[in-house]
This record gives structure tokens, C-alpha cells and sequence, in this order.
């Protein structure tokens, strides 16, 4: 028989493992909710809101479209909203009008809803790609083609869905996120991703262990959805600071950031092509230098740097001053000899991390060939001779 401390020792790991994880989804789904508590509020405000115009001040009896307006165009993905409201005002009107114009014709019947259906749609297709025009389309033309409605309720119907699309940018002008915060916070959250990934990798390099460097591997893949996230967050902002007279002065901090988007996607997508090469490197047993891996240790140290810089306010001037003195320390410690007769994973690496140097150089406000002239050459320079 098994020893039943041994069994109990055996699963230890596992059951802490599988805490830790619990836990880390906890946190996940509070940061989630503390992120959409104001489109919430703006959301249920907006719908109620809605429904009194719609119903007691204009005497709409069943104004169904007036807070679902109203919630589809605030949404809780902060962005586009504006162009939302557009999309929905259009949809409702196409799909009324055709399902109309359709059902007077040929009446009300199985075949009669589909076809509403599709000319609805294909109508709304040919206008705009938008995938709320075309849904709101699809399902106006539903309501008309299946519901007994009173004489006049096309109208009533449209207008109940301007004055929700009316609604929701009201209530996003009147109750506002802070359109910088928000873009910053997930820019932040892509840059931890990034630095524990590389501290990680620098760990497994040095250890040889490819469970360290594939787990890395699979972290950075899936920040995608945060990169999405920010573009959303910085589209919104944009929206946010211009029709908000309470935020019209944050337009010059978000447009900085808006132009850290690319160069930050680019240093992701150069950290996803350098924790691929060091799991092969890894797993080919090829010889590495340690200054190498030592190397890759303080790129995700520099990078934790650039991410309290991210979320540092404005006036902050030292958290962006230790940020680009973090980075061009890595810049500075990048030199070919670390390659020197290695093979060809070593290389890309090495390469990687001159790249993601120079992308978040971009990141901290600098010059992409500013950067790119910190890096130590990689070849010799023609003009200068041995003994110069």
C-alpha cells in the first residue's frame, strides 16, 4: 500500500495550483467588473431614461425600441458609440420600412419572414458593413412581419429609436469614463503580461526548462484581446473627449497614447517571435551565452518599468525618465559579442530584443530613429579604422 503522506504530497501542487488559478479568475472578473461599472450605470440610467421620454412625455404606448436604443448604443465596450447609434436609428428604419412595405404586399406567412428578412438585411449589407445596422435591420423586419402592430407604428417605432440613440450619447457625454484611464490600464495590463513572460523565459533559459519559456509563450499569445481592448478603449476616448465638455482637455494625453498603440503591438507581437525562438533554443539544447539570458532578465525588469510608467499621471516626469533609463541600459548591454558563433535561435533573439527595445523607446515618446541609434552597431563601421 501507498504511503498516504506521499499521496497527500503528490497532490499538494495540485490543489495549490488549482487555487492559485481560482483566484487568479476571481481577480480577472472583479478587475472586469470595476472596468464596467459606469457603462452599467450608463446602460441602466440610459434605458429607463428611454422608456420616460418615449412613453410619458411622448405617448408612445410600447416604446420597446426607445432602451434598447439606448443600451446598444452606450454597450459596455466603450467604443463607437456614436457611430452604434447610427448604425441602430438606420437599422430600425430600414427593417420597418421594408418589412412594411413587404407584409402590405404579400402578407404575413413563413416564406414572407424569411424573405423579409433577407431583403432587410441584404439592403442594410449593401448601405454598411456595420453588424448592428444589419442586426437591427434583421430584427425590426422580425417584429414587423410577426407582430399585429397598429396602424402607424412604423413611425412610432423609428422615432422611439432615435430619441434611445439620443439617449445613450447623452448619457455617455453626461456620465463619462475618463477616456486616458481607461486606454492606460490596458495598456498597462499588456506590458505585465509582457514583463513577467520575459522574466519567466530568462528563468527557463537558464534552467533549460521549456515548461517555463512555452508557458510565457502561451501568456503573451493571448494578449490579443487586451490589444483589442485598447484600440476600443482609445476609439472611445476620442468619442468621449468630444462630446464631454468635462474631459475636452485630455485629448493631447490620449492622442500620446493613441500613438503608443502601434509601436506597443509591435513589441508583443517581437516578444511572441522571441519566447517561439527560446523555447526552440531550448529545446535544441543550443549553447547560450549567459550575458544573453541575462539580457532578456532585464528587458522584462525595464519593461515592469515602462508599465508604472503607463499608469503613472501625466506629470509624472521620473517614472518616464527611469523608464527610458531602464531601456537604454538593455539598448547599451546589446552588443554582437553575445552571438558571437552561436547559432541561429541565438541570433533572433538577440535581434528581438533590439527590436523590442526600439518599439517601447516609441512607447516612452522617443523618436523610432533616435532609438534605433542607442543600439550598439552590428557591423563594423567602413569609415572608422582599428586604430581610431
Amino acid at each position: 500500500m501507498s504511503d498516504p503522506r506521499s499521496v497527500v504530497a503528490a497532490a499538494t501542487p495540485v490543489v495549490t495550483a488549482a487555487k492559485a488559478s481560482t483566484v487568479d479568475r476571481l481577480k480577472a472578473s472583479a478587475v472586469r467588473l470595476r472596468l464596467s461599472a459606469i457603462p452599467i450605470v450608463q446602460c441602466a440610467l440610459g434605458a429607463a431614461l428611454a422608456w420616460f421620454i418615449a412613453h410619458d412625455l411622448v405617448g408612445h404606448l410600447e416604446p420597446f425600441f426607445a432602451p434598447t436604443a439606448a443600451v446598444v448604443s452606450i454597450g459596455v465596450s466603450f467604443g463607437a458609440r456614436i457611430r452604434r447609434s447610427a448604425e441602430l436609428v438606420i437599422g430600425v428604419a430600414v427593417g420597418i420600412g421594408i418589412g412594411d412595405l413587404f407584409i402590405a404586399q404579400v402578407g404575413t406567412g413563413v416564406w414572407q419572414v424569411g424573405l423579409v428578412v433577407a431583403g432587410a438585411m441584404a439592403v442594410a449589407v449593401f448601405l454598411d458593413s456595420g453588424a448592428i445596422l444589419t442586426i437591427q435591420a434583421a430584427g425590426s423586419a422580425v417584429l414587423v412581419s410577426t407582430l399585429n402592430q397598429a396602424p402607424g407604428a412604423g413611425p412610432a417605432r423609428m422615432i422611439d429609436a432615435l430619441i434611445g440613440g439620443l439617449v445613450g450619447v447623452l448619457m455617455v457625454a453626461a456620465i463619462p469614463l475618463h477616456p486616458v484611464r481607461r486606454a492606460r490600464e490596458h495598456a498597462a495590463e499588456v506590458l505585465s503580461v509582457m514583463s513577467k513572460s520575459l522574466i519567466t523565459c530568462a528563468d527557463g533559459l537558464l534552467e533549460q526548462d521549456s515548461s517555463k519559456v512555452h508557458e510565457s509563450l502561451t501568456s503573451v499569445r493571448a494578449t490579443q484581446k487586451q490589444i483589442d481592448a485598447l484600440r476600443s478603449a482609445l476609439e472611445g476616448g476620442r468619442e468621449i473627449s468630444r462630446i464631454s465638455p468635462l474631459y475636452w482637455n485630455s485629448r493631447k494625453r490620449l492622442e500620446r497614447i493613441h500613438s503608443a498603440a502601434d509601436p506597443l503591438d509591435n513589441a508583443i507581437r517581437n516578444t511572441r517571435v522571441l519566447l517561439r525562438r527560446s523555447l526552440t533554443l531550448v529545446r535544441d539544447d543550443e549553447v547560450l551565452d549567459p550575458r544573453l539570458i541575462d539580457l532578456v532578465d532585464q528587458l522584462g525588469h525595464a519593461v515592469d518599468v515602462v508599465r508604472r510608467m503607463m499608469l503613472a499621471d501625466p506629470g509624472e516626469q521620473p517614472d518616464q525618465a527611469e523608464a527610458a533609463r531602464g531601456l537604454r541600459s538593455v539598448a547599451r548591454n546589446s552588443r554582437p559579442e553575445l552571438v558571437a558563433g552561436a547559432g541561429l535561435s541565438a541570433h533572433v533573439v538577440f535581434a528581438q530584443i533590439r527590436s523590442i527595445v526600439v518599439d517601447l523607446m516609441v512607447v516612452c515618446g522617443m523618436q523610432r530613429i533616435s532609438a534605433i541609434a542607442l543600439l550598439p552597431p552590428t557591423v563594423p563601421n567602413p569609415y572608422v579604422t582599428p586604430e581610431e
